[in-house]
């Protein structure tokens, strides 16, 4: 059994290609989910890189949460199979296409400590559109919660901080398959709006978070965190006072400067295409002489023959 002990975990790309290609094949109905082995390479470090997955047949009753079967022997005779083609890959969890956690989630996971000592569980939401906000990617890892009266402890799930990340390598094919699917109808200007407007949201529902925890704060509702308001102080200081008038003038002298590009680009663009338009009406102009003249030069020349051909008649 490996040990496995980290603080982040970072998702690769392979690896949610896999998920989601898993998820399509196995033609599951939407409330159902498919289960699969985590793997990565090197030794354990804070930084989990989960670098590589593979499916394991895995079913569920969804109206007795506690009636579910994962097939041991398939994982363990894939992982060996890995092994033989990468001997530095290790098990390090488990995934789930959830997209929450379920009551048998924990009896998984308690499966996925057989291989290792801190196995992570990552919930990869593949139903999520293009119109979600943050990415498609849940972290846990199982703790001993103690209960202070006294009764017995068990385990439960911490959420660990996670994110999508990718080497080099990596990044080049992500790069091509992503100019690939690019629809090349959609501007520059467009996609740079867009993805401000998705930042915006983000940025609003990250706010709205913040306020619900301070108001269930002060409702007793939640224990008060030091570092949790240390954090949201710190993002707030560092924030732009929006009520200067210096900034609101650096504002619209950078967005009246956008808007003199975009206008001196469209009037640029107008005056190419006026002067493509003139171009090829002096081509066309240049076509249609030439071929009079040709049909002009054919015509006399056949006038030619026939007095030719009427004098050598005449002589006869």
């Amino acid at each position: 059994m490996s040990e496995n002990t980290f603080d982040k975990v970072v998702v690769h790309p392979l690896v949610l290609l896999s998920v989601v290609d898993h998820f399509k094949r196995s033609k599951q109905a939407p409330q159902k989910r498919v289960v699969g082995c985590l793997l990565t390479e090197g030794p354990p470090e804070k930084t989990l890189h989960i670098t590589n997955s593979f499916a394991v047949p895995f079913d569920e009753k969804l109206e007795k949460p506690d009636v579910w079967f994962i097939d041991h022997n398939f994982l363990e005779t894939m992982f060996e199979m890995h092994k033989k083609v990468n001997a530095k890959e290790r098990i390090v969890g488990w995934y789930s296409t959830g997209p929450s956690i379920r009551k048998s989630d924990l009896d998984i996971h308690e499966i996925f400590r057989k291989y290792t000592q801190d196995p992570a569980f990552v919930i990869i939401n593949v139903h999520q559109g293009d119109g979600a906000l943050g990415i498609p990617v849940k972290s846990f890892r199982s703790i001993e919660e103690v209960k202070k009266d006294g009764q017995e402890s068990k385990r439960t799930f911490k959420h660990c901080p996670s994110e999508v990340g990718a080497f080099e390598a990596e990044e080049v094919g992500v790069e091509h398959l992503l100019r690939d699917i690019k629809d090349t109808t959609v501007n520059n200007l467009t996609t740079s709006i867009g993805s401000k407007i998705s930042a915006l949201k983000g940025f609003n529902e990250r706010l709205n978070e913040m306020s619900k925890y301070l108001q269930d704060v002060l409702a007793g509702k939640l224990q008060p965190n030091h570092l949790i308001i240390s954090n949201i102080q710190d993002i707030f200081n560092i924030g732009l006072n929006l009520d200067t008038n210096n900034l609101n003038s650096q504002i619209s002298i950078t967005n009246n400067d956008m808007t003199l590009t975009i206008y001196l680009s469209s009037m640029v663009r107008s005056v190419i295409a006026l002067h493509d338009l003139i171009e090829n009406k002096i081509q066309n102009r240049e076509i249609e002489k030439r071929l009079r003249m040709e049909s002009y030069k054919k015509t006399q020349k056949r006038e030619e023959e026939k007095l030719k051909q009427s004098k050598e008649n005449n002589k006869n």
